[in-house]
């Protein structure tokens, strides 16, 4: 047989096996315990407006919660596993130190009422991603599908998180890069950005822009003067009291809306990592883009947060469902092992 015909055959067999390999994605879907757990998001929705209601900063706290998981392996949970004596899981790594308890607290009540209902099948990563979801919506944000059938990460470690998951301060180009390895353009990191019109920050992730600044000023000059002379007053006391924050948005702050990127343009931005989207061109246009045009801004949020559900999606062997989120079932598995044979 000739060559070129051996070759094109060859050609042929590897197109049609690589066509017939499933994607991830598509071993998901949006009614994927329609049977198996049909009051999936009965559920959900009861536990977060619950919460919601009784602790309006459950949104921005779950929301950030969910980025910071997603960036780490992708979003497989792997954020709400616990610390023991043979491994430093991601949460303790001092990035994630100012997370708000709402945020894993919502998640842990919904799988205890989702186990009670139907054991065993809803993973605490699907959990986290409709409950970010819904959670959005119910302040005013977009809807978009989420696609279920996730399972929870393995491994959770606390190295894995510097490289991974932005500081108040990381610059625009390692931003850039961050985003661009979990294959976000860099309209979709200002987009994601958005996130930041909800929630608060602690002073001290900012106190080095309003004391000290400079020889020649207090406060950055980036900054509204009226703006940093009242973050100034706000966070007089943050070394005594590191509780002490401020909202993101200081204009709408328990609103989802485009005042992220208004703010930005009147010298309101909180922390230095949204000040970095004002200052380079490339990505100042979507600032602006955003700013005059919330509909747009909804449209590329939602389709960006959809694009970070699935990104490095567990399935299969690859994954579990956690019995407990903040546990590897094996852990478990070990613990009842040891507890029966010292008993």
């Amino acid at each position: 047989m000739a060559l070129f015909p051996l070759l094109l055959i060859l050609l042929q067999c590897l197109s049609t096996t690589l066509f017939l390999v499933p994607s991830v994605e598509s071993n998901l879907s949006v009614d994927y315990y329609n049977k198996t757990c049909p009051k999936f998001h009965e559920i959900v929705t009861r536990i977060i407006s619950e919460r919601q209601i009784a602790t309006p900063t459950t949104a921005a706290a779950i929301l950030r919660l969910y980025f910071h998981d997603c960036m780490v392996r992708g979003c497989d949970a792997s954020l709400l596993i616990a610390s023991n004596d043979f491994n430093k899981a991601e949460r303790d790594h001092d990035i994630n130190a100012s997370l708000s308890g709402d945020g894993f607290d919502v998640v842990i009540r919904a799988k205890t009422s989702l186990e009670l209902e139907c054991p065993g099948v809803v993973s605490c990563s699907d959990i986290l991603s409709v409950a970010t979801r819904d959670l959005i919506t119910m302040v005013g944000g977009p809807f978009y599908e989420v696609n279920l059938g996730r399972k929870d990460g393995l491994v959770s470690l606390a190295s894995e998180v510097e490289a991974s998951v932005a500081r108040a301060n990381t610059s625009l180009p390692r931003l850039v890069t961050m985003f661009g390895s979990k294959g976000l353009t860099i309209q979709e990191l200002v987009a994601l950005s958005g996130a930041h019109t909800i929630g608060f920050s602690h002073c001290d992730q900012f106190a080095y822009r309003i004391f000290n600044f400079s020889a020649t000023s207090q406060t950055d000059p980036a900054y509204n003067k009226r703006y940093g002379d009242g973050l100034r007053q706000l966070c007089a006391d943050y070394i005594k009291d590191p509780t002490m924050a401020a909202f993101n948005d200081v204009i709408t702050p328990g609103k989802f809306d485009n005042m992220y990127y208004v703010n930005l343009l009147n010298g309101l931005g909180l922390l230095e990592s949204d000040q970095a989207l004002l200052n380079d061109p490339k990505t100042r246009k979507f600032v602006e883009l955003y700013a005059a045009n919330q509909t747009a801004f909804f449209n590329d949020f939602a389709n960006a947060m959809k694009k970070v559900s699935v990104t490095e999606v567990k399935t299969g062997k690859e994954g579990e469902i956690r019995h407990r989120c903040d546990t590897f079932n094996q852990l478990i598995v070990t613990k009842g092992l040891n507890s029966s044979k010292g008993a």
